[in-house]
């Protein structure tokens, strides 16, 4: 009887869907697991083989749970507003929720042809009113704690795209050929900085990759210094400086501000004001990727100013270079290019002093020396000296001394910073503030603030949504007076901010989340997807978390305990998949060739989940005929019915190769090495087949254990055996430790703890027996032969070690 999978698995997805085998009960008794996606955005594109890899892992994860006896709620929905839609709309007149429901109707039937265990009952879709009314109200509750403001700004203006991008994204559009100039407009900002502190410190109690939580760590950017203030005589002001290494401050030999620094023009004395006019010009049009990159050319204008070093009591240059950010401390350096590669390029350019204040082991005038493992040299005046010192030591020193003279003050800075909301785009989630004539901002009482239908989706040159064309719902009338209403929209991130809560309580019309089943269900156990989200999505998500959390809506600190990225999947010719390459593999044209069990196993065998692996086609064919002898277990390929079953004991052999196929695949998928289950799987299907055993205990428990995995071809195997219900209620198998384990064990021999040979033994010999035998192995005996062995150490079934001299 041949397999037919296109039969079987429509069979089963349908069955599954018209008895909603998947729908997540709320059940209070059993313990929980909160398995979850990133969810998608629903591209045109659809989806193809390396969009599968996460959630065919998280749907193994979901089904295993619950076959575990755990309450699993596993979600689906839709991350549906942002740029794409808008832009195919400009470009076609369709509107941008039009395509948007072919889209999602088209990733959906996808997903559901993969046989995925979602619970479909709670989709959500980030363009609903009923869902953006809730990101709407979160937004007005940081309006509420002054998380939420306005202000002028210099932002990322995409030229072709006619948009603000936020900090996180423009490295990611520059590499896709966008053009990316700064531009100051009024913007809505969100007040992230706010909570960088618990950002950072609540990272320890996270379950993520440590390289995740490393690129948070560095993108928030904490740093003890201190702010130092320069004098500027000439202008009878201080130039406040911040700098983390206060203990070179003997070696500070000029100063440095951004273009963008309120004082830039001011110090600018009048041979220089046309030269440093011209060179902030310049510097408006370059994007900080641009300004900060480590290997560009260092520029820079001196401003004929000088400022006084309060160690030294001598007089500094004050130049102007964009490498330095307003954003990030005082806008303002103190430079000292003995100890700093970036500041000792621009000496060497502009041939300014190069003194060494860290004791170098070589000449400072011909390379930088910037370790930290040094002392002091060259520090000290008549009223301080750290000559001599470690870096810990003199920063204490020297950050007391310019306390005292009222010089200094110690801080903590950060990198981060406020997070840029505003986006001058139709299709996002409109920001529900009305502006009165008087001044006055006021939040819509009435949410959701919905959008209005648009003929023209272009934005202006100039920073204008296109909701600034639509007179009827742009204006209006209450009981505060006129009011014109905002026009800039959300970004994308801020419906994926949240999501996740509104999984738990998709319905509730009154409530974000209902506080009960908010602490049931939170935190998410598994959160899958991208690594590509670390400063974008995830940081978002985590502060928008936290603000919740101190309105008391959630009662976790964090959202997510633990993460796990998958890794790419390359197409055949080891690129990424792309259009422009032409190397995409739909995954609706490999589903109709070889079937979702096969997609799934294949997906999960090509190698571990977190690397990067390519695609090929021959590998899936021997995915198939694994799929095949699994069938002909039940269904033998030469006869036209069922097999008879007639071993109710399995020989010794087969037993032990049994139970330790059930440890394996369970301790494998527990920790997400779903290719070395897989693996084992295929041993033990193997040994079946080899034994020619008809044993109906070794064929449900194979199909118990590969269900989650492929789970369509096990249902229709574990019905045809006679199980009425679905396989996917069924517990999945324990195993018996005595007979998973080894029978026969290798022994290492060390002498000295260097291996000198091995030996095979009986699992459990005892220590007498083990030893004797060690010493008779013939390659360890000269090792032994005319010393004294002082120790013997045994390790139980791994390692013998003589200690002899």
């Amino acid at each position: 009887m041949r397999y037919d999978f296109s039969a079987v698995e429509k069979k089963w997805q349908s069955l599954w869907q018209n008895t909603d085998t998947f729908r997540t009960a709320e059940y209070r008794d059993r313990p929980k697991y909160y398995v979850l996606d990133m969810f998608p955005y629903p591209s045109g594109s659809g989806l193809h083989v390396g969009h599968l890899e996460g959630y065919t892992a998280s749907d193994i994860v979901a089904r295993y749970k619950r076959s575990c006896g755990f309450n699993v709620l596993h979600p689906m929905g839709w991350d549906a507003f942002g740029l794409p839609a808008e832009q195919y709309a400009i470009k076609t007149g369709t509107h941008p929720k039009i395509t948007t429901e072919n889209n999602i109707r088209s990733f959906r039937e996808t997903l559901q042809a993969m046989g995925f265990s979602y619970d479909w009952s709670r989709e959500i879709n980030t363009t609903d009113p009923a869902y953006f009314k809730w990101t709407q109200w979160i937004f007005l509750k940081l309006h509420e704690m002054g998380l939420a403001y306005m202000s002028d700004v210099d932002v990322n203006w995409c030229v072709e795209l006619k948009a603000v991008l936020a900090n996180e994204e423009v490295d990611e559009k520059i590499a896709d050929g966008y053009t990316v100039v700064r531009k100051p407009l009024r913007q809505w900002v969100l007040k992230i900085t706010a909570y960088a502190e618990r950002l950072l410190a609540d990272l320890d109690e996270l379950e993520w990759p440590e390289n995740v939580k490393q690129m948070q760590r560095n993108w928030i950017g904490r740093s003890e210094g201190v702010e130092i203030d320069f004098e500027l005589r000439c202008h009878n002001k201080n130039l406040r400086v911040y700098t983390t290494r206060p203990d070179t401050l003997f070696g500070a030999t000029y100063l440095v501000i951004s273009p963008e620094h309120p004082m830039a023009e001011k110090l600018a004395t009048a041979e220089y004001l046309k030269a440093v006019k011209a060179y902030i010009g310049g510097a408006k049009l370059k994007t900080e990727l641009e300004r900060t990159g480590l290997q560009k050319d260092k520029t820079g204008v001196f401003t004929g100013s000088y400022a006084i070093n309060p160690a030294t009591d001598k007089p500094l240059p004050v130049w102007i270079s964009d490498f330095v950010l307003t954003s990030y401390g005082t806008g303002a350096i103190m430079s000292v290019p003995a100890h700093d590669s970036r500041d000792w390029e621009f000496a060497k350019k502009f041939d300014l002093p190069i003194i060494e204040v860290i004791r170098s082991p070589h000449e400072v005038q011909e390379a930088v020396f910037e370790g930290k493992d040094s002392v002091c040299v060259n520090s000290s005046n008549g009223d301080i000296s750290i000559d001599g010192l470690s870096f810990s030591e003199a920063f204490e020193v020297m950050a007391t001394w310019l306390e005292s003279k009222g010089a200094g003050k110690r801080t903590v800075n950060y990198k981060l910073r406020d997070w840029i909301f505003s986006r001058q785009r139709y299709w996002g989630e409109p920001i529900p503030v009305k502006h009165y004539e008087d001044g006055a901002l006021r939040p819509e009482t009435n949410l959701p603030l919905t959008l209005p239908e648009v003929e023209a989706y272009q934005p202006s040159d100039t920073g204008e949504s296109p909701l600034s064309t639509i007179h009827d719902w742009l204006y209006g009338n209450d009981g505060h007076g006129s009011f014109r209403r905002e026009t800039n929209t959300m970004p994308q991130w801020a419906g994926s901010c949240w999501y996740y809560l509104r999984f738990i309580d998709p319905l509730n019309g009154d409530n974000l989340v209902d506080p009960e089943k908010e602490r049931y269900w939170m935190n998410v156990d598994l959160y899958i997807g991208g690594a590509e989200h670390a400063v974008l999505h995830l940081l978002y998500a985590r502060f928008w978390h936290k603000v919740l959390f101190d309105l008391g809506v959630v009662s976790t600190r964090e959202p997510f305990r633990k993460l796990f990225n998958q890794g790419m999947i390359l197409g055949e010719d080891n690129e990424k998949m792309s259009k422009s390459r032409g190397n995409v593999i739909p995954a609706d044209h490999v589903l109709e060739k070889y079937g979702a069990d096969a997609v799934r196993l294949y997906e999960m065998f090509l190698g571990p989940l977190e690397q990067v692996k390519p695609w090929n086609t021959n590998g899936i064919e021997g995915i198939s005929r694994f799929l095949g002898k699994v069938w002909r277990l039940v269904y033998p390929e030469q006869e036209g019915s069922m097999a008879q079953f007639t071993c109710d004991t399995l020989p010794e052999e087969l037993l032990r190769r049994m139970h330790k196929t059930i440890k394996k695949v369970s301790e494998d998928t527990e920790s997400l090495k779903f290719n070395t289950a897989i693996s084992e799987m295929m041993v033990f299907v193997n040994e079946l087949h080899r034994s020619g055993i008809r044993s109906i205990t070794a064929a449900e428990t194979l199909l118990l254990l590969l269900a989650p995995y492929a789970p369509h071809i096990c249902e229709e195997l574990w019905q045809a055996l006679g199980h009425d219900g679905s396989i996917s209620g069924a517990p999945f198998p324990a195993f018996d430790p005595a007979l998973a384990a080894d029978s026969v064990v290798e022994i290492a021999v060390q002498v000295n703890g260097k291996l000198r040979g091995t030996f095979t033994a009986q699992a459990g010999t005892a220590k007498e027996d083990l030893l004797r035998e060690a010493g008779a192995v013939e390659s360890v005996v000269k090792f032994l032969e005319g010393k004294t062995v002082v120790r013997e150490i045994v390790v139980p079934d791994k390692l013998v070690n003589f200690a002899v001299k």
